[in-house]
Protein backbone atom coordinates (compact mmCIF):
# COMPACT_ATOMS: atom_id res chain seq x y z
CA UNK A 1 0.00 0.00 0.00
CA UNK A 2 1.26 3.45 -1.13
CA UNK A 3 1.98 5.48 1.73
CA UNK A 4 2.76 9.32 2.31
CA UNK A 5 2.47 11.55 5.04
CA UNK A 6 -0.35 14.55 5.29
CA UNK A 7 2.49 17.32 5.85
CA UNK A 8 4.23 16.26 2.63
CA UNK A 9 0.76 16.18 0.91
CA UNK A 10 0.53 19.54 2.37
CA UNK A 11 3.39 21.05 0.83
CA UNK A 12 3.10 19.96 -3.14
CA UNK A 13 -0.23 20.73 -2.46
CA UNK A 14 0.65 25.04 -1.02
CA UNK A 15 2.84 24.99 -4.32
CA UNK A 16 0.12 23.99 -6.81
CA UNK A 17 -2.81 25.92 -5.10
CA UNK A 18 -0.47 29.02 -4.66
CA UNK A 19 -0.08 28.64 -9.11
CA UNK A 20 -3.88 29.26 -9.12
CA UNK A 21 -4.26 31.82 -7.31
CA UNK A 22 -1.65 35.24 -6.43
CA UNK A 23 -3.51 36.18 -3.24
CA UNK A 24 -2.39 33.10 -1.19
CA UNK A 25 0.17 34.28 1.51
CA UNK A 26 2.45 31.39 3.27
CA UNK A 27 3.82 32.22 6.70
CA UNK A 28 6.05 29.47 9.05
CA UNK A 29 7.71 30.07 12.22
CA UNK A 30 11.12 28.55 11.63
CA UNK A 31 10.13 25.23 10.93
CA UNK A 32 9.41 25.09 6.80
CA UNK A 33 11.37 22.09 6.12
CA UNK A 34 9.64 19.71 8.31
CA UNK A 35 5.93 21.48 7.61
CA UNK A 36 6.89 21.45 3.95
CA UNK A 37 5.99 24.90 3.20
CA UNK A 38 9.92 25.22 2.10
CA UNK A 39 8.15 23.74 -0.97
CA UNK A 40 6.22 27.09 -1.65
CA UNK A 41 9.08 28.97 -0.52
CA UNK A 42 10.56 27.82 -3.24
CA UNK A 43 8.43 28.68 -5.65
CA UNK A 44 7.09 32.15 -4.65
CA UNK A 45 9.86 33.04 -2.21
CA UNK A 46 8.22 36.87 -2.22
CA UNK A 47 4.53 35.52 -1.37
CA UNK A 48 6.01 33.69 1.84
CA UNK A 49 7.09 34.59 5.41
CA UNK A 50 9.54 33.05 8.21
CA UNK A 51 8.24 34.53 10.91
CA UNK A 52 10.78 32.77 12.50
CA UNK A 53 10.64 30.87 16.28
CA UNK A 54 7.51 33.49 17.41
CA UNK A 55 4.68 31.85 16.76
CA UNK A 56 2.25 34.31 17.90
CA UNK A 57 3.51 37.20 16.11
CA UNK A 58 3.00 34.96 13.11
CA UNK A 59 -0.76 34.70 13.79
CA UNK A 60 -0.92 38.06 14.46
CA UNK A 61 0.59 38.82 11.00
CA UNK A 62 -1.37 36.51 9.71
CA UNK A 63 -4.16 38.60 10.62
CA UNK A 64 -2.82 41.56 9.11
CA UNK A 65 -2.05 40.03 5.93
CA UNK A 66 -5.84 38.41 5.88
CA UNK A 67 -7.43 41.68 7.15
CA UNK A 68 -5.43 43.05 3.44
CA UNK A 69 -7.34 40.92 1.27
CA UNK A 70 -4.62 37.82 1.62
CA UNK A 71 -5.66 34.27 1.55
CA UNK A 72 -3.26 33.10 4.50
CA UNK A 73 -1.37 29.71 5.50
CA UNK A 74 0.45 30.19 8.51
CA UNK A 75 2.35 27.00 9.72
CA UNK A 76 4.04 25.70 12.50
CA UNK A 77 4.25 22.28 14.88
CA UNK A 78 0.64 21.41 16.26
CA UNK A 79 1.94 21.95 19.94
CA UNK A 80 3.15 25.93 19.23
CA UNK A 81 0.02 26.70 17.36
CA UNK A 82 -2.96 25.23 19.32
CA UNK A 83 -0.96 26.28 22.56
CA UNK A 84 1.43 28.83 22.14
CA UNK A 85 -0.80 31.10 19.62
CA UNK A 86 -4.09 29.95 21.54
CA UNK A 87 -4.97 33.43 22.37
CA UNK A 88 -3.63 34.97 19.38
CA UNK A 89 -5.71 32.25 17.16
CA UNK A 90 -8.62 32.97 19.22
CA UNK A 91 -9.01 36.77 19.32
CA UNK A 92 -6.71 38.02 16.18
CA UNK A 93 -8.34 35.15 13.92
CA UNK A 94 -11.37 33.67 14.95
CA UNK A 95 -13.04 36.59 16.76
CA UNK A 96 -12.12 38.73 13.68
CA UNK A 97 -13.38 36.10 11.24
CA UNK A 98 -10.31 36.53 9.89
CA UNK A 99 -9.42 33.87 6.20
CA UNK A 100 -6.71 32.71 7.62
CA UNK A 101 -5.86 29.05 7.31
CA UNK A 102 -3.33 27.28 10.55
CA UNK A 103 -1.77 24.37 9.17
CA UNK A 104 -0.03 22.51 11.79
CA UNK A 105 1.55 19.82 11.59
CA UNK A 106 3.28 17.23 13.96
CA UNK A 107 0.70 16.41 15.65
CA UNK A 108 -0.46 12.94 18.20
CA UNK A 109 1.91 10.84 19.40
CA UNK A 110 3.31 10.05 16.04
CA UNK A 111 5.73 12.81 16.35
CA UNK A 112 7.82 10.01 17.95
CA UNK A 113 10.94 10.63 19.28
CA UNK A 114 10.52 14.24 20.11
CA UNK A 115 8.56 13.31 23.51
CA UNK A 116 5.36 14.19 25.22
CA UNK A 117 6.70 18.14 25.31
CA UNK A 118 6.11 18.16 21.21
CA UNK A 119 3.28 15.87 20.63
CA UNK A 120 -0.02 17.45 20.78
CA UNK A 121 -2.76 15.49 22.18
CA UNK A 122 -4.98 18.24 23.30
CA UNK A 123 -4.98 20.51 19.98
CA UNK A 124 -8.47 19.32 18.69
CA UNK A 125 -10.12 20.13 21.90
CA UNK A 126 -8.78 23.35 22.33
CA UNK A 127 -9.51 24.50 18.92
CA UNK A 128 -12.90 23.32 17.99
CA UNK A 129 -13.59 25.53 21.50
CA UNK A 130 -13.67 28.17 19.95
CA UNK A 131 -16.31 30.01 17.94
CA UNK A 132 -16.10 30.85 13.83
CA UNK A 133 -12.52 28.41 13.82
CA UNK A 134 -13.29 25.23 11.24
CA UNK A 135 -11.38 21.76 12.39
CA UNK A 136 -10.47 19.71 9.63
CA UNK A 137 -8.45 15.88 10.38
CA UNK A 138 -7.53 14.60 7.00
CA UNK A 139 -7.00 11.00 6.63
CA UNK A 140 -4.56 10.44 3.67
CA UNK A 141 -2.38 12.87 1.37
CA UNK A 142 -5.39 13.06 -1.10
CA UNK A 143 -7.69 14.28 1.32
CA UNK A 144 -5.23 16.56 2.82
CA UNK A 145 -4.98 18.20 -0.70
CA UNK A 146 -8.58 18.31 -1.37
CA UNK A 147 -9.07 19.85 2.58
CA UNK A 148 -6.06 22.42 1.43
CA UNK A 149 -8.39 23.53 -1.93
CA UNK A 150 -11.61 23.79 -0.25
CA UNK A 151 -10.44 25.48 2.75
CA UNK A 152 -9.08 28.46 0.29
CA UNK A 153 -12.66 28.56 -1.34
CA UNK A 154 -14.11 28.61 2.62
CA UNK A 155 -14.33 32.11 4.23
CA UNK A 156 -12.73 32.55 7.87
CA UNK A 157 -10.47 30.70 9.60
CA UNK A 158 -9.75 27.32 10.01
CA UNK A 159 -7.11 24.80 11.81
CA UNK A 160 -5.73 21.79 9.67
CA UNK A 161 -3.97 19.15 11.98
CA UNK A 162 -1.29 17.31 9.97
CA UNK A 163 0.96 14.76 11.04
CA UNK A 164 4.68 14.07 10.41
CA UNK A 165 4.71 10.02 9.54
CA UNK A 166 3.98 8.49 6.28
CA UNK A 167 0.22 7.00 6.28
CA UNK A 168 -1.31 4.64 3.29
CA UNK A 169 -3.24 6.36 0.54
CA UNK A 170 -7.03 5.59 1.28
CA UNK A 171 -8.96 7.66 -1.40
CA UNK A 172 -8.52 8.52 -5.32
CA UNK A 173 -8.16 11.88 -7.01
CA UNK A 174 -11.93 11.42 -7.79
CA UNK A 175 -13.05 11.21 -4.19
CA UNK A 176 -16.32 13.83 -3.10
CA UNK A 177 -14.87 15.43 -0.35
CA UNK A 178 -16.56 18.37 1.42
CA UNK A 179 -15.87 19.89 4.74
CA UNK A 180 -18.41 19.35 7.45
CA UNK A 181 -19.70 15.97 5.49
CA UNK A 182 -17.99 12.62 6.82
CA UNK A 183 -17.15 9.68 4.69
CA UNK A 184 -18.86 6.24 4.82
CA UNK A 185 -16.12 4.13 3.48
CA UNK A 186 -17.79 0.91 4.64
CA UNK A 187 -21.59 -0.26 5.20
CA UNK A 188 -22.40 -2.37 8.13
CA UNK A 189 -24.98 -3.44 10.47
CA UNK A 190 -23.31 -4.36 13.71
CA UNK A 191 -21.49 -1.12 14.69
CA UNK A 192 -19.77 1.72 13.39
CA UNK A 193 -16.34 3.03 13.85
CA UNK A 194 -16.21 6.87 13.31
CA UNK A 195 -12.04 8.07 12.50
CA UNK A 196 -10.63 10.56 11.90
CA UNK A 197 -6.26 10.67 10.44
CA UNK A 198 -3.79 8.58 11.16
CA UNK A 199 -7.07 6.06 12.73
CA UNK A 200 -9.22 5.77 9.71
CA UNK A 201 -6.70 3.19 8.12
CA UNK A 202 -6.53 1.43 11.10
CA UNK A 203 -10.39 1.29 11.36
CA UNK A 204 -10.70 0.09 7.69
CA UNK A 205 -8.00 -3.17 8.57
CA UNK A 206 -10.20 -3.50 11.60
CA UNK A 207 -13.52 -3.49 9.52
CA UNK A 208 -12.03 -5.66 6.56
CA UNK A 209 -10.79 -8.53 9.27
CA UNK A 210 -14.09 -8.49 11.38
CA UNK A 211 -15.89 -9.12 8.18
CA UNK A 212 -14.38 -12.38 7.72
CA UNK A 213 -15.52 -13.25 11.10
CA UNK A 214 -18.96 -12.25 10.06
CA UNK A 215 -19.32 -8.96 12.14
CA UNK A 216 -20.25 -6.45 9.82
CA UNK A 217 -18.74 -2.58 11.11
CA UNK A 218 -19.90 0.71 9.42
CA UNK A 219 -16.33 2.68 9.08
CA UNK A 220 -16.61 6.60 8.80
CA UNK A 221 -13.96 8.89 8.30
CA UNK A 222 -14.97 12.03 10.31
CA UNK A 223 -12.36 14.38 8.47
CA UNK A 224 -14.04 17.48 10.00
CA UNK A 225 -14.62 17.76 14.03
CA UNK A 226 -16.38 21.12 13.52
CA UNK A 227 -18.50 21.64 11.04
CA UNK A 228 -19.43 17.99 12.68
CA UNK A 229 -21.64 15.53 10.24
CA UNK A 230 -24.49 15.32 13.28
CA UNK A 231 -26.90 13.60 10.56
CA UNK A 232 -24.58 11.04 9.46
CA UNK A 233 -23.59 10.89 12.94
CA UNK A 234 -27.75 10.19 14.41
CA UNK A 235 -28.07 7.99 11.17
CA UNK A 236 -25.54 5.57 12.06
CA UNK A 237 -26.47 5.35 16.00
CA UNK A 238 -29.62 4.86 14.50
CA UNK A 239 -28.81 1.94 12.42
CA UNK A 240 -26.24 -0.01 14.45
CA UNK A 241 -26.74 0.73 17.71
CA UNK A 242 -22.97 0.61 18.92
CA UNK A 243 -20.23 3.41 17.81
CA UNK A 244 -16.47 3.26 18.33
CA UNK A 245 -14.52 6.70 18.04
CA UNK A 246 -10.66 6.06 16.87
CA UNK A 247 -8.27 8.81 17.41
CA UNK A 248 -4.68 10.23 17.73
CA UNK A 249 -5.53 12.50 20.18
CA UNK A 250 -6.91 12.66 23.94
CA UNK A 251 -10.13 11.26 23.96
CA UNK A 252 -11.43 14.10 26.10
CA UNK A 253 -12.51 17.15 23.75
CA UNK A 254 -11.37 15.51 20.71
CA UNK A 255 -13.77 13.45 18.15
CA UNK A 256 -14.63 11.08 20.91
CA UNK A 257 -16.39 13.99 23.12
CA UNK A 258 -17.90 15.62 19.41
CA UNK A 259 -19.90 12.26 18.93
CA UNK A 260 -20.39 11.48 22.78
CA UNK A 261 -22.45 14.98 22.79
CA UNK A 262 -24.26 14.26 19.50
CA UNK A 263 -25.81 10.77 20.38
CA UNK A 264 -26.04 11.80 24.09
CA UNK A 265 -28.58 14.55 22.71
CA UNK A 266 -30.41 13.13 20.33
CA UNK A 267 -30.06 9.19 19.85
CA UNK A 268 -28.11 7.74 23.23
CA UNK A 269 -26.26 4.66 22.26
CA UNK A 270 -23.37 2.63 23.29
CA UNK A 271 -19.99 4.74 22.72
CA UNK A 272 -16.57 4.13 23.32
CA UNK A 273 -13.90 6.29 22.58
CA UNK A 274 -9.85 4.94 21.75
CA UNK A 275 -7.44 7.78 22.37
CA UNK A 276 -5.12 8.85 24.28
CA UNK A 277 -6.59 8.33 28.12
CA UNK A 278 -5.73 11.57 29.88
CA UNK A 279 -1.81 11.25 29.90
CA UNK A 280 0.71 12.81 28.21
CA UNK A 281 2.97 11.49 25.46
CA UNK A 282 6.50 9.90 25.86
CA UNK A 283 9.78 9.28 23.65
CA UNK A 284 9.64 6.42 21.42
CA UNK A 285 8.97 5.19 17.61
CA UNK A 286 5.67 5.72 16.75
CA UNK A 287 4.35 2.70 15.75
CA UNK A 288 5.31 1.50 19.55
CA UNK A 289 3.58 4.60 20.89
CA UNK A 290 0.39 3.77 18.76
CA UNK A 291 0.74 -0.14 20.41
CA UNK A 292 1.72 1.58 23.64
CA UNK A 293 -1.94 3.82 24.15
CA UNK A 294 -3.66 1.45 22.23
CA UNK A 295 -4.85 3.02 18.88
CA UNK A 296 -4.50 -0.38 16.84
CA UNK A 297 -5.79 -2.50 15.07
CA UNK A 298 -6.14 -5.37 17.49
CA UNK A 299 -7.17 -2.92 20.07
CA UNK A 300 -9.81 -1.85 17.94
CA UNK A 301 -11.79 -5.20 16.82
CA UNK A 302 -10.80 -6.64 20.52
CA UNK A 303 -13.50 -3.43 21.44
CA UNK A 304 -15.77 -4.26 18.88
CA UNK A 305 -16.43 -7.90 19.63
CA UNK A 306 -17.22 -6.95 23.16
CA UNK A 307 -19.25 -4.91 22.18
CA UNK A 308 -21.01 -6.84 19.71
CA UNK A 309 -21.36 -9.83 21.96
CA UNK A 310 -23.29 -7.69 24.89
Amino acid sequence: MDKQATREAYGKALVELGKLHDDIVVLDADLSKSTKTADFAKVFPERFINAGIAEQNMIGMAAGLAAAGKVVFASTFAIFAAGRAFEQIRNSLAYANLNVKVCATHSGITVGEDGGSHQAVEDIALMRSIPNLTVVVPADGISTRLALSQLYKRQGPAYLRLGRSAVPVIYQDTQDFTIGRGIELRDGKDATIIACGTAVALALEAADILAAQGIHISVVDMHTIKPLDTDLIIRKAKETGVIITVEEHSIIGGLGSAVCETVSENCPVIVNRIGINDIFGQSGKPDELMEHYGITTDNIIQKITNLVRK
